[in-house]
């Protein structure tokens, strides 16, 4: 696997290493050794499936605040986002930035995305699942958000979304931490 830093602080580009042969080819999605290797102990408590069937689904801004904060390894496992980090941490040397990526399922690669940053994403294709490695488990009652187009922001979107849930489309103005 090979690891790149984004924009965001903490925020990982996580790229996989297939090998191939004639039946096709194979490569690892998470090694913890590899991960902590490259300085991001973790370790997923949880995986979970997003099923997508129209693009331009939107679904975001979301994160749990601490003391149940997560930890996510996100990626296209059929068809391809624009996957959107958002760092929330007021200590943070980028907090309120952003940083975007196209995560496409045959290419393979992911986001790490650490406790503190918001996540969403818009499908890009119709018919996309998004696979969540997660650590801590998910505590119900717990997940917050922030709107996907608030001004505080700025996230540029490659497409205005045609599917978002009302949760996700009503969230108030950021009024910071």
């Amino acid at each position: 696997m090979r690891f790149s830093p984004t924009e965001v602080a903490g925020v990982m580009r996580v790229e996989i290493e297939p090998v191939q042969d004639a039946r096709g080819a194979f490569a690892r999605l998470h090694c913890p050794e590899e991960f902590a290797a490259a300085g991001i102990p973790f370790a997923p408590a949880q995986t979970s499936l997003s099923r997508n069937a129209a693009a331009f689904t939107l679904r975001g801004m979301h994160y749990q605040p601490a003391p149940h904060g997560e930890t996510k390894l996100v990626r296209a496992v059929r068809g391809r986002v624009f996957d959107v980090a958002l760092d929330l941490r007021p200590d943070s040397p980028t907090y309120l930035k952003w940083t975007g990526a196209v995560l496409d399922a045959d290419e393979g690669q992911a986001l790490f995305i650490p406790e503190g940053v918001a996540h969403g994403f818009l499908t890009l294709l119709p018919d996309t699942d998004v696979l969540y490695q997660i650590a801590p488990m998910f505590e119900p009652g717990h997940g917050a958000g922030v709107r996907w187009n608030d001004p505080a922001f700025a996230i540029r979107w490659p497409a205005p979304p045609e599917v978002i849930s009302e949760r996700d489309a009503a969230y108030p103005d950021f009024r910071g931490a």
